[in-house]
């Protein structure tokens, strides 16, 4: 025991300075010592009488370094990899936006849901509804195509209107924003 103790009094500030030149962080080199130290005390035993200590120790301290070292390498390259991951994910997230038009999403969502709404119609409101909104026909055209008087046009287009109207109840709010933005 008064070996080791004369044995440590002796190396572990060299040691240490070893260590710190190349881990260069003292706490970890500190660490690294007491670690090889205590490692040559548990394996003490197994040594010949004949054995170089300090060269063991200072074998065991050159091996944690380089684990120490390997683990710090690893540690950067995967904060790296997830710093580049999310700098290419900001990226995106940028190109995204400056190609994203939100009035395009609204108008093509609710042209969508226009379009179901005019399919479930019934025939006859369906076509009137058609002709007299998409197509900018007058009443007057619309009869004379369809061989209907004009009161029967006013009645389905009251009708499809109407069903129109309750099925785009929630999307009204789009409908004036989209009007204010053009």
């Amino acid at each position: 025991m008064q070996n080791f103790n004369e044995l440590f009094s002796v190396y572990r500030n060299r040691f240490i300075l070893f260590a710190i030149s190349y881990v260069d962080n003292k706490e970890a080199a500190e660490d690294i010592v007491m670690d090889s130290f205590m490692y040559y005390w548990e394996k003490r035993k197994e040594l010949d009488d004949t054995s170089n200590i300090p060269g063991y120790i200072l074998t065991t301290i050159k091996h944690k370094c380089l684990n120490y070292l390997k683990h710090k390498l690893h540690v950067e390259k995967t904060h790296s990899e997830i710093k580049s991951h999310q700098s290419r994910v900001t990226e995106l997230n940028i190109s995204s936006l400056e190609a994203c038009e939100p009035q395009e999403l609204f108008a093509k969502e609710l042209e969508a849901l226009i379009m179901d709404t005019l399919n479930q119609l019934p025939e006859p409101s369906r076509t009137i509804f058609i002709k007299s909104r998409l197509k900018n026909k007058t009443y007057k055209e619309i009869g004379h195509d369809l061989n209907i008087s004009e009161k029967s046009i006013e009645y389905h287009l009251t009708k499809a209107i109407k069903i129109l109207k309750e099925n785009l109840k929630d999307y009204l709010h789009l409908l004036i924003l989209l009007s204010f933005f053009k």
